[in-house]
């Protein structure tokens, strides 16, 4: 979601408001001004309850010196008395009117006065709303001011509960930016509700002697008084951190300001009424204000070992331990261990782990040291003792460990290891205390959560106390689950990590330590020790060792993640194939769980409910005993279900997603023409009843209970003979005149027939042999009834053909004339032949009867099994995934008036709303328009949309841009990532909510009804009505009009013609939708259309929503800032504002879309909210599950309840491209299988997935659903989960309902999206809510938590730097000469082996694509998992893999280290246009490519310089993942840009390149046009990074100098010499070029341009001395022409490694002359660098062929689909 909005700019000319805000008839949701008003949300009792209940004022106190009106209730009187903002009080009354009366609705059993307020809805409420103030009250050590005990009457408690309630809310309301700062708002209501309990206690105010009045009072007094002193500290420390450049630790965040409240400080300070002469204020100067309060977060790596310490001793712990037991190289590590010598040496853990404990004392001390000040000098005392006795514990081990070696005998030696193993005891006490009250959690819970001084004291020693992270273990089924999971993962880790990665390596090392002295190759300072070259050893080896535990998370979580799936029965629908086995069961699966179960059993009957519930999911999945009850046709639940499916399948119509032969074929008709059995769809039925009549000619001779028996083996074939005869019958009838003699016949035919099937005698008394003949003339009538001209000549030869075969030659009974006669069977009239006058046809207009026509034909004639019905791939997955999910285990649904209501917030910002038909049309570079692209990647739907426009009126389809612009430019915004399309999808809870509020109120007699006014209303609607939003008339008239169908518009779904009312009050009672349009007001002002399209979205959905900020400006530069809430009305026809809160300042203070969405938030309703991005979309047929989803809330998961419903994600994207595709599937696994473990068995999942539904009065009073503060939060949506979790939430993951999602598609969009998760993880590390979960979970959890977050960014950074030890450690063994001095050894080469095969575990990373293929089997199948991985690897996904590894890793780390994260915005456009080889430069340039070219060098020096390498199956072998990685990061960007190989577009790429490079540009040049403005812009982390950060960096810069020193040594001038002389010497060459280059750019300036005489004799004279060096040289000495090359890869890096130095410095370095020389060097080392790149690139594109397959490999996914890509690329378009 792109809605990191810009602080809104002021809108000049507008006007203020005039006080009294809207006129007061205009209301949101229900006219509570007006209760007598004609409203459907009215008609509930419960709305008038709750009413009634506000206005019962009673003998209240008035406010004084304020007017009171008779209608006024509590929340007006609380608005009066503390000056509370009228839109404010407006709001929060239908607020809480809405919310009571929704809770009453859910009362079970229903209260006996529906008319009263039931107590207890409003104390649940009130608990629950202000638990978070009370639990706050007893940390902070204050009695409550909730004082309830003692009143006199219960009205008086219900009036005092709505007080304190509404009190909240009004504060709440009205906090504005202070609602994230959730402590702050507890100290303002402990203060005011102080104050409301003494004016209605009416004290005497001590001071005048008069009754009591509140401190604060007036018009806005609220605002004025106590919010914006607040928010105006909160906006001065934001100011002063330079945009977020700043390091966090110099100022204070909404958390430190929020957790200055958790110290009883707050109340000595700040007082109340509010001392504004407080330190905590910005009255006071900033060194004298209160500092950072609770944390300090300090941007370092050490954040890593410092949160997750636990885990860190453990891993270094047993990395020790291994070693020293694997040293003794005995066969397993048991034997090692029984030697005393090895027992003693272990010992030697103790005295790291307490050297540990050292570390974190001293990072404690060194990143917290600003907490402490002269309040909190026992916060340093503990620092310092810790420091203490971590120094103490490690000096005792280590004096007790050195006695043990010096102890003279073995007794001696006995009582000292005795005496370690007592002070290990000692040392080890509070571990065990911990393992202790692990096995026991919930006295662990209940010690962290008791506030009593003495629990405080015990936990003082072990960690801060805070407000949040207290009680959070789980019960202990839970506590096992995860226990066990972790304990196989590291023993899996620990045992290979033993056996195959440390004890390979002791041999090795031995050896190299035991290497005689020899001569290096270089000059070496460490001596002639080898301990340098077993560091190099051991480094990949340590590296991998600390990472791999991510590996085998990944294997493990992904094989529980699928048995996870497996027991939810994910994937057992998977195709339609498998959903016709079951739909016969599906029909029982929806009644049972989307209708609701009648109220019946008593709260005891729990258990046994349960029970019965499991074994009816059981008998439905599994078909155990009788599975389903056949539903026959005049069942009315086969009504409902047939009501549910139709509304589905004319939401895929809507959608074009099927055609309207594919709807027909799809829906389940109404019951009509007299048809006994249920009308399976058409699709189900399809060639069955050929399939019936080849069995009956089988069994011809066979009775007929055989033959019906074999036809009844399959529940659609029995109901498709049954209704193809049950039709023929009425058919026939209705097409023979009724009252005729030949009516007569045929209805005493059919009798007779149906006696000799009751008794059993059908095959017994007629030729079966001769029904073949019958069903051809059968299919004969009906196509000639099908005819537009029905021709009754025909008819009547078939319908005689017909008699003939029937009544002559079917029976095996011949009977004459008479006979028949006398049977009734034959014409009494001797002249005139049968059926000739008395043929009547049905009107060519009933479109019913020619719908139903269509089916009997198709049931007659089909021989196609139709498995591609749907042809739509979206479509087929969203039938099998709706109907697999009915088969999950999911809560039962409640009606709707009983189900919690909810919300959807989407925070919007400036992002497209609907494409404008100019956007639609243009071209881009190629020649391809959005829509053309559009046509050719959704082809089907298309079609099927030109379908429905020419049935709505539509001619020509030239036309569609004329008379459908409006149908046509929603087609388009539908298929990307628009809010159209998310106010479409979201707005399908309101339809299916109107629905199922129509069905569960509906009786029999309605719904059978209803079918049959469907049925006429398909026959009556006629299509010469205005169409389309155009209005324009359809066209024609006259006698030559097709017969017309009804048009298929939302507002005429088929359940829609049957509502009687109250379906809209009641949905509008239960859903509200609100998008957080930041800037509409602005849009508005400007003409922007995109204002008018937001307008228009009002306009057609109902239950939508606007909240947007508006800016008034009062003259002399003062603004206020309103929130506003607008709707549109559609009685009055125009947009109007519901409410107008004003804002203590402008809304923009942190990250901007959590402020955006917490500006809205006031205006959503309901207990739940659901938050949407703008990338997404929802389908109907997963809206009906949402009741059934929102119960989820009622039932505990562990020992708690859910806060957060994790919700799964389908990424929609996966088919623009193979890119997107790949995207897709990571994202997928992810979001399915990675959050299902998370919930379980982890119990950690947190909030990832946008369409998360949270507990909305849960998190209302607790900091909302995101935080806010500026760049720590810059991932915002995930502090919710991190927040819920500790403050004691439940995240839950449901995976039987789904919500659509956008992701990026395209390279550059990608790499964005994944440098703005990097970077937010980054900044994640540093946070305050890492820390303490890293600090409060239990172990297990926590390992949980790493692996799953920061961890996973760390491990994927350390794998990328596994890669440069690995190599640079390579090149150090041949610049050295160890290496070489090793091979002559054969001994050692075993040494180097090992070495070897430790670079092929990072090909382990496979694994990490594990979880992928295990979610893919389980939903889709094994064989498809392979196929597709398979493809995906032709496809280059690892090529893709690998590049974005290398993005998170540059991202991360940097962010880390300097700071930097920014939001970017993406675009999310569709990706077919070329990106240019200068922005892919600027885009990857430090990230990939000169970390590439760095790699590509190291690999080239080792290759000339190492004697491993002269065998090049040996080089191949060891480097070959090396050189994919760098040629993945050179290549990636060119491999996925489309006509990425092109030669013309190569050529000019590298002319616009070379432009961009040398155009100087001036001070407001973008970076686009200019490298000196991009330069500069991409240095600016360094400007902003810290000490520690800048000397970081020139460490690992020095890295560059290696290659000079290794090189030069190894040139032939040098004769082998290895002083340190050489290489100081080697400086001079540096020297000598700088000083060329110098002299050459110094002579450009000044003569190029004018004397160019000059220019030109000094370019003379420079390369006469640079030629006469190079001769002497040659000449004189022993230097050769391969020196010269080898020079150049020794010197380039050194000139690099200095810009790199000199950046660093640039504070000092700027204003000096060596800047200048800087900035041109630099230029020439990005013009060498791309011309690098492009090198590969341009031959690529050179040679043939390479185009075509690129193409082919970036679209290889729509060219499956048959579409035509290459036509899309080459811009060739027919029309």
């Amino acid at each position: 979601m792109s809605a990191n909005s810009r602080g809104t700019r002021p809108t000049r000319g507008r006007n203020p408001p005039p006080h009294h805000g809207p006129q007061p008839e205009v209301y949101n949701i229900i006219p509570i001004h007006d209760l007598l008003t004609d409203h459907p949300s009215l008609r509930y009792p419960e709305v008038r309850a709750a009413a009634a209940a506000l206005r019962a004022v009673g003998d209240l106190r008035k406010p004084p010196f304020l007017p009171w009106e008779p209608h006024y209730d509590l929340l007006d009187w609380l608005g009066l008395l503390f000056g509370f903002q009228r839109d404010s009080v407006r709001n929060q009354r239908e607020h809480l009117v809405l919310h009571l009366a929704n809770s009453q609705m859910r009362l079970q059993p229903p209260p006996s006065l529906p008319d009263a307020l039931d107590p207890t809805v409003l104390r649940r409420f009130r608990r629950k709303l202000l638990t978070n103030y009370t639990s706050w009250c007893s940390y902070i050590g204050r009695r409550s001011q909730l004082i309830l005990s003692g009143r006199p009457s219960s009205d008086d408690i219900i009036r005092r509960e709505l007080l304190y309630v509404g009190l909240y809310l009004l504060i709440w309301g009205e906090s504005g930016n202070l609602r994230f700062m959730p402590e702050c708002l507890c100290y303002i209501y402990h203060h005011m509700a102080m104050e409301l309990n003494q004016f209605l206690d009416e004290w005497t105010d001590p001071e005048t002697g008069r009754a009591f009045l509140p401190s604060i009072s007036g018009e806005c007094a609220f605002l004025k008084s106590v919010i914006m002193p607040i928010y105006r500290t909160v906006k001065s420390e934001v100011d002063s951190s330079r945009n977020g450049t700043k390091p966090h630790s110099a100022w204070r965040n909404y958390d430190d300001l929020n957790e200055f409240f958790w110290s009883r400080r707050c109340f000595r300070k700040l007082r109340w009424p509010l001392n504004f002469s407080s330190n905590f204020f910005d009255t006071v100067d900033k060194i004298h204000r209160v500092g950072k309060t609770g944390f300090v977060e300090q941007r370092s790596f050490w954040n890593l070992f410092r949160s997750f310490d636990k885990q860190w001793v453990l891993l270094i712990l047993f990395l020790q331990a291994s070693i020293i037991i694997a040293w003794e190289q005995t066969k397993y590590p048991w034997h090692a261990i029984e030697r005393r010598a090895v027992q003693v040496k272990l010992l030697s853990c103790f005295i790291t782990w307490s050297g540990l404990r050292v570390l974190q004392a001293v990072l404690d001390a060194g990143t917290q040291y600003s907490l402490v000040t002269r309040e909190t000098w026992l916060l340093g005392l503990r620092m310092s003792l810790k420091f203490v006795v971590a120094v103490a514990w490690t000096v005792v081990f280590g004096v007790f460990y050195g006695r043990i070696w010096s102890s003279g005998s073995s007794n001696e030696a006995d009582q000292r290891i005795t005496m370690f193993l007592q002070a290990v005891l000692v040392f080890v006490i509070p571990e065990l205390l911990a393992i202790l009250l692990f096995i026991l959690p919930w006295i662990r819970n209940a010690i962290e959560e008791w506030d009593w001084s003495f629990v405080y004291l015990f936990t003082w020693w072990f960690h801060t106390r805070t407000f949040v992270g207290r009680g959070l273990r789980e019960g202990l089924v839970d506590n096992v689950k995860y226990t066990v999971f972790w304990i196989l993962v590291l023993a899996s880790k620990f045992v290979f990590s033993y056996f195959l990665q440390i004890k390979p390596m002791v041999a090795p090392t031995k050896a190299i330590l035991k290497v005689n002295i020899f001569q290096y190759k270089w000059h070496e300072f460490f001596g002639h020790s080898n301990r340098v070259a077993v560091v190099v050893m051991w480094m990949p080896v340590m590296l991998i060792y600390f990472t791999d535990l991510q590996i085998w998370y990944a294997i493990f979580s992904s094989f529980v993640g699928a048995t996870v799936g497996l027991f939810s029965h994910l994937g057992e629908i998977r195709n339609i194939g498998q959903l016709r086995l079951r739909f016969q069961f599906f029909a029982s699966a929806m009644q049972f769980n989307l209708m609701p179960e009648e109220q019946l059993l008593g709260p005891k009957m729990n258990l046994v409910k349960k029970l019965r519930d499991a074994i009816h999911r059981l008998r439905l999945r599994y078909g155990f005993g009788q599975p389903y009850t056949k539903i026959e046709s005049s069942q009315v639940e086969a009504t409902r279900f047939a009501l549910i499916w139709n509304e589905i399948m004319m939401a895929f119509r809507e959608e074009d997603l099927i055609s309207y032969k594919e709807l027909e074929l799809l829906e389940l008709p109404p019951n009509c023409w007299n048809v006994r059995v249920i009308r399976w769809p058409c699709v189900l039925l399809c060639n069955e009843l050929l399939l019936a009549l080849s069995q009956a000619l089988e069994l011809a001779e066979a009775p007929d209970s055989w033959i019906w028996l074999k036809i009844s083996q399959s529940e659609y074939r029995r109901c498709a003979v049954i209704e193809a005869y049950d039709c023929i019958r009425y058919l026939l009838l209705s097409v023979v005149k009724y009252g005729s003699e030949e009516n007569s016949i045929v209805g005493k035919f059919f009798n007779e027939v149906d006696g000799h099937i009751q008794i059993g005698k059908f095959a017994e008394n007629y030729n079966i042999c001769l029904l073949p003949k019958i069903h051809s003339k059968v299919i004969q009538l009906v196509e000639l009834l099908r005819k537009p001209r029905k021709d009754e000549r025909e008819t009547v030869d078939v319908l005689q053909a017909l008699y003939e075969l029937c009544v002559r030659e079917f029976p095996k009974l011949k009977r004459s004339i008479p006979e028949l006669r006398n049977d009734g069977l034959a014409s009494q009239r001797e002249t005139e032949l049968l059926f000739e006058n008395s043929v009547q046809f049905p009107d060519a207009e009933d479109e019913f009867f020619n719908r139903q026509l269509r089916r009997v034909h198709t049931i007659l004639t089909s021989r196609d099994s139709m498995h591609d019905v749907p042809k739509n791939i979206e479509a087929r997955r969203r039938i099998a995934f709706f109907s697999n999910s009915l088969f999950m285990n999911m809560p039962r649904a409640p009606n709707v008036e009983k189900m919690m209501a909810f919300s959807v917030l989407t925070p919007y910002y400036d992002e497209e709303v609907c494409f404008g038909k100019e956007n639609l049309r243009t071209p881009n570079e190629d020649g391809i328009s959005i829509l053309f692209y559009l046509q050719k990647i959704y082809e089907d739907e298309w079609r099927n949309f030109m379908e429905r426009m020419k049935r709505e009126g539509m001619e020509d389809e030239d036309d569609v841009w004329d008379k459908k612009s409006r149908e046509l430019r929603l087609w388009a915004s539908y298929r990307g990532q628009t809010l159209s399309r998310t106010v479409r999808g979201m707005m399908y809870y309101y339809r299916a909510l109107k629905m199922l509020a129509y069905l569960d109120s509906a009786s029999e007699v309605d719904i059978r009804a209803g079918t049959q006014e469907i049925a006429s209303h398909h026959s009556s609607r006629r299509n010469n009505r205005q169409l389309g939003d155009d209005g324009l008339n359809s066209a024609g008239g006259g006698g030559g009009e097709r017969p017309s169908l009804r048009k298929l518009g939302r507002a005429t779904s088929t359940v829609g013609l049957l509502f009687k009312g109250h379906e809209y009050g009641s949905a509008l009672m239960k859903f509200t939708y609100v998008v957080a349009c930041q800037v509409y007001g602005q849009h508005k002002a400007k003409g922007d259309p995109r204002a008018d399209e937001i307008l228009h979205l009002m306009k057609n959905n109902e239950a939508l929503r606007v909240a947007y900020v508006d800016e008034v400006h009062l003259g002399r530069d003062e603004v206020e800032y309103y929130s506003v809430l607008v709707k549109y009305d559609q009685e009055q026809q125009r947009e109007v504002e519901v409410y107008r809160v004003r804002l203590p300042g402008p809304l923009k203070l942190g990250e901007g879309k959590p402020e955006n969405q917490n500006h809205a938030f006031i205006f959503t309703r309901g207990d739940a909210v659901q938050t949407i991005d703008m990338n997404q979309d929802n389908s109907f047929e997963e809206a009906l599950k949402m009741r059934n989803l929102l119960e989820e809330f009622k039932v505990h998961y562990g020992i708690r309840r859910p806060t957060i419903l994790g919700v799964r994600e389908n990424i929609f994207t996966g088919s623009v491209s193979s890119l997107a595709w790949f995207m897709s599937a990571q994202e997928t696994s992810f979001v399915t299988l990675g959050q299902r473990v998370l919930a379980n068995p982890l119990k950690i999942r947190m909030h990832y997935g946008h369409p998360d539904v949270f507990d909305r009065f849960w998190f209302m009073p607790r900091g909302g659903v995101s935080k806010a503060s500026r760049l720590i939060n810059i991932s915002e949506d995930i502090f919710a989960g991190f927040n819920c979790t500790l403050r004691g939430g439940n995240v839950t993951h449901h995976e039987y309902i789904q919500v659509g999602k956008g992701r990026d598609v395209g390279l550059n969009q990608i790499s964005m999206f994944e440098a703005k998760v990097a970077s937010g993880n980054g900044e994640q590390i540093l946070s305050r809510d890492v820390y303490r979960l890293g600090h409060r979970l239990d172990f297990f959890r926590m390992l949980s938590f790493y692996y799953t977050t920061v961890g996973f960014f760390f491990n994927t950074m350390v794998v990328v730097l596994t890669v440069y030890s690995f190599l640079w450690g390579r090149l150090y063994l041949a610049l050295s000469g160890i290496e070489g001095y090793a091979m002559e050894t054969s001994k050692n080469n075993k040494a180097f082996g090992v070495i070897l095969n430790q670079q092929f575990f990072l090909q382990i990373g496979l694994f990490t694509a594990l979880p992928m293929v295990v979610e893919n089997s389980l939903e889709h199948g094994f064989l498809p998992a392979v196929w597709d991985f398979l493809t995906m690897q032709l496809q280059l996904a690892s090529v893709f893999y690998t590049f974005s590894m290398g993005t998170r890793a540059h991202f991360f780390g940097r962010t880390i280290l300097h700071g930097g994260a920014k939001y970017r915005a993406t675009g999310r456009g569709f990706v077919v246009q070329h990106k240019s080889f200068a922005e892919n430069y600027r885009l990857y340039s430090r990230s990939h490519f000169v970390k590439a070219i760095e790699l590509g060098v190291i690999l080239i020096v080792y290759a000339a310089h190492s004697p491993m390498a002269q065998d090049s199956f040996v080089y191949l072998a060891m480097t070959l993942s090396s050189w994919f990685l760098v040629l993945s990061w050179i290549m990636a960007p060119f491999v996925f840009n489309p006509s990425g190989f092109d030669w013309l577009k190569t050529v000019y790429d590298f002319e616009d390149f070379l432009n961009w490079i040398w155009y100087k540009g001036g001070v407001f040049t973008k970076a686009e046009y200019s490298w000196e403005t991009w330069w500069y812009e991409e240095q600016d982390h360094l400007r902003t990074t810290g000490l520690w950060g800048k000397l970081l960096e020139i460490i690992l810069d020095l890295r560059y100098f290696m290659f000079q020193y290794g090189v030069v040594y190894q040139l032939n001038i040098t004769g082998g010499k290895t002083s340190i002389s050489v290489y100081l010497l080697s400086w001079i060459y540096m020297i000598a070029v700088m000083g060329i280059y110098v002299v050459m750019m110094y002579a450009q300036e000044r003569f190029a341009a004018k004397e160019h005489i000059k220019y030109r004799l000094t370019q003379l004279v420079v390369i006469s001395m640079t030629v006469l060096v190079l001769t002497l040289l040659l000449d004189f000495t022993s230097f050769t022409l391969l020196d010269l090359v080898s020079s150049m890869l020794a010197f380039v890096p050194t000139g690099w490694g200095l810009i790199s130095i000199a950046l660093v410095l640039r504070p000092f370095l700027e204003s000096t002359v060596v800047w200048d020389t800087v900035v041109s060097l630099a230029r020439i080392y990005d013009l060498l660098f791309g011309v690098i790149v492009m090198a590969p690139v341009a031959l690529l594109s050179w040679l043939p062929g390479f185009q075509a397959m690129q193409t082919r490999i970036l679209f290889n996914e729509a060219f499956s689909r048959g579409l035509q890509i290459s036509r899309i690329l080459s811009g060739k378009k027919t029309n």
